[in-house]
């Protein structure tokens, strides 16, 4: 027993001399010599403990900005820390489905496997070692990842598995994220503390292809192609064109164009950005603009025949507009208030969607949508710019079929067949549709509905044919109008033209009669 506390004794004693020696070397040895020794004792070790230790801090840079890749290793190893870690720390992440993220403690350790190689995390921290004022004050202690593994590996998992770690980190990240819905702010709200260009809020909109009301072939085109583009960044990279894609969806107020981008957003987990070009003053702030948004979204420019002016009309409209102002100069001034202070051009939009700032980023959707498409100037829509156009129509059968199933549940029904004669007739949008299917009480049934539908397809018809017959009529008195009007200026012609022969016929005679006298005084000849 005396044996046993001797040796415990001077096993202290020896632990309390290595300490304090080490506080001597750590404190009073200078740098370089201290950096000499420690390479020295770390080649030595080096024979004896054959592994590989990385770290990856926090923090990095002169302005404490958090490293991506500690968030990624940190997102990355969330699952096996919750479930082998004994000390967790819970970490609050910003605009998340999971908004609390658990994670490893300091001095807790996991395991992980990359293709049958065994590595070790860890986490640690370094307190400071000396207080400093700064304007920039380092943090208190410094924390880091530490990965661990055999140097025999050290080929693969330094280059595959770090970026297989990362990669996935950033992905589960993506997977996680609260989607947003974003408005760009006017330019003026630029320059405050905390201020952004983009205001969002979450994305919640519920519209899917499986409720969108389209015909079946015409969905399963478009969901091929946002598939395509999505796994397509090395083809786009191997062909040479930004990843990116242009969507043009045009067609009648009340054909689902709004829904669709909804739908595009949901199926493939894209953010919206929908981009309000009335409040961007120029070309310049529009690249800012584009240069703030992320990967993986849609960038929506709605109505963008009414947005600005940027029809092939422009010119035209321009020069007209000068006529008038020097016929009447207090218009122009009338007009001034009114008119937009924004000067984006044409070709500052066609950079924006197909210039050297489009490929800044990838994996970006911009999509303009039009109740006009004939007004837009063909430059800005066509192919390689809004490289897929779809047609938002009116309501057909199989779009029926699909809202009668979002709304009454009912995928078949005697009165189908009297609905598909009627819309073959009617031109009938899907929200109208939509809005006679939709039960309006408890006590209405799908019949209910659908025989409702009935009576507003009959009446939508009978508005249509007295809409066309009045046209009719009107087209019929312009022609009659005019054709009556071409006549009294034909009439006004002959009277005018028989008034002038009436006024010089006299002069007429006498002109005959000298030329009558000169040709007898100066002979045949003459």
């Amino acid at each position: 027993m005396m044996m046993m506390g001797e040796t415990w004794s001077q096993l202290g004693s020896l632990i309390a001399t290595a300490m304090f020696l080490w506080a001597i070397f750590d404190k009073y040895f200078p740098q370089h010599l201290r950096s000499l020794i420690l390479s020295h004792t770390k080649k030595l070790t080096s024979f004896v403990y054959p592994y590989i230790q990385i770290k990856f801090p926090e923090f990095t840079g002169e302005y404490l900005k958090r490293s991506e890749a500690y968030a990624a290793i940190e997102t990355y190893l969330s699952s096996k820390s919750s479930s082998e870690a004994k000390n967790l720390k819970a970490v609050v992440v910003k605009d998340s489905s999971q908004p609390v993220q658990l994670s490893m403690d300091e001095n807790e350790e996991v395991t992980d496997e990359y293709e049958g190689m065994k590595v070790w995390w860890g986490v640690k921290k370094i307190p400071p070692r000396t207080q400093s004022f700064s304007f920039y004050p380092e943090v208190e202690e410094k924390r880091y990842y530490k990965l661990t593994f055999h140097k025999s590996h050290r080929e693969t998992l330094c280059g595959k598995y770090i970026n297989h770690v990362l990669q996935e980190g950033k992905a589960i990240t993506v997977r996680n994220r609260q989607r947003k819905l974003c408005i760009n702010n006017p330019s003026q709200n630029w320059g405050g503390y905390r201020s952004t260009k983009w205001s969002h809020v979450t994305f919640e909109h519920p519209a899917s292809f499986d409720t969108l009301a389209m015909d079946s072939k015409k969905k399963e085109e478009i969901i091929n192609d946002l598939i395509k583009f999505r796994e397509g960044k090395e083809y786009y990279a191997k062909i040479g064109k930004a990843w990116k894609r242009g969507y043009l969806l045009y067609g009648p107020p009340g054909t689902g164009k709004s829904s669709m981008i909804a739908a595009m957003a949901n199926y493939l987990n894209y953010d919206i950005y929908d981009l309000e070009l009335t409040t961007v003053k120029d070309n310049t702030e529009l690249r800012r603009l584009l240069i703030e948004t992320t990967s993986k979204s849609i960038i929506v420019i709605e109505d963008i025949d009414c947005s600005l002016d940027l029809t092939g009309q422009r010119k035209k409209k321009k020069e007209q507009e000068k006529d008038e102002e020097k016929k009447d100069p207090a218009s122009k001034m009338a007009k001034g208030e009114e008119e937009s202070s924004s000067k984006v051009t044409l070709s500052g939009l066609l950079n924006f969607i197909d210039g050297l700032w489009s490929a800044c980023g990838g994996e970006r959707i911009i999509v303009f949508t039009t109740n006009y498409v004939e007004k837009l100037d063909p430059a800005l829509i066509r192919r390689g710019r809004m490289d897929m156009h779809i047609e938002m129509s009116y309501c057909g059968f199989e779009a029926f079929k699909v809202l009668a199933k979002n709304y009454l549940d009912v995928d078949s029904h005697e009165l189908f067949a009297t609905i598909d004669h009627l819309l073959e007739e009617t031109d009938m949008t899907p929200a109208d549709v939509a809005e006679n299917l939709m039960p309006k009480s408890q006590n209405e049934d799908a019949e209910t509905c659908l025989k409702k539908l009935i009576e507003a397809f009959k009446t939508a018809k009978e508005e249509a044919t007295k809409k066309a017959e009045e046209e009719a009529r009107l087209k019929a008195e312009k022609e009659e109008k005019e054709k009556h009007e071409d006549t009294q200026e034909d009439v006004k012609v002959d009277e005018s033209l028989a008034k002038d022969v009436k006024e010089n016929g006299v002069d007429v005679v006498k002109d005959d009669k000298t030329l009558g006298k000169e040709v007898k005084e100066n002979g045949v000849t003459a």
